[in-house]
């Protein structure tokens, strides 16, 4: 099963170079973000750079754990945050741009978050980028359509991005079970199929 991530995530990486991850607090994507960059590590033949742009007040960002990506030999890009003033991690735009690199972006977990992506929306709206919106059902914003759809609507108007990949990622964080995996997915999917149908 481990060699079949890989072969995966080698695919990918010779389609794409570009990734993001967007959602709402607690939908799980800076845990996606970081295990992505870490899988990307073992099979990737250039550079990874994690740029953690998380601007809200999550409980864990992806800089928590920066020294164990760093060990793994992920390049972590953060900013100290001053107050609630959002702050742009340097470097962005040119290792987005640069062919011989791999880029991960773990954006805020809300509009504002997002916005600050918009000044990049050119190359993440390029066939280069693959971009990922995270839901976690179990989350007040994402238990129906109605919620799903303004939440996908605000970030993606202030982040201009066109296209968007979702990840169903149900959690209830130390306590999930199997079964509440299961039934996250399942409600997700009849979320989508009731969206797709009216």
């Amino acid at each position: 099963m481990q060699n079949d991530h890989k072969e995966i995530i080698r695919d990918l990486l010779k389609r794409k170079k570009n990734f993001v991850f967007i959602g709402e607090a607690g939908s799980g994507k800076s845990e996606l973000a970081i295990n992505f960059a870490l899988q990307m590590g073992e099979v990737a033949d250039n550079p990874v750079h994690l740029f953690d742009m998380d601007q809200t007040k999550p409980l864990f960002r992806s800089r928590d754990v920066s020294e164990l990506l760093e060990q793994e030999g992920i390049i972590v890009h953060s900013q100290k945050q001053y107050l609630d003033a959002p702050t742009l991690v340097p470097g962005v735009i040119e290792t987005l741009r640069d062919p011989d690199t791999y880029v991960l972006l773990d954006i805020g977990g809300n509009a504002t978050g997002a916005r600050m992506i918009g000044q990049f929306s050119h190359v993440l709206n390029d066939e280069n980028t693959m971009v990922f919106f995270v839901i976690n059902t179990y989350r007040p914003w994402s238990k129906d359509a109605i919620g799903i759809n303004e939440t996908l609507y605000r970030i993606s108007k202030v982040s201009r991005i066109r296209h968007v990949n979702i990840i169903s990622n149900p959690n209830l964080g130390l306590e999930t079970t199997a079964q509440d995996v299961i039934e996250g997915n399942n409600k997700l999917k009849e979320i989508i199929a009731d969206s797709v149908s009216i």
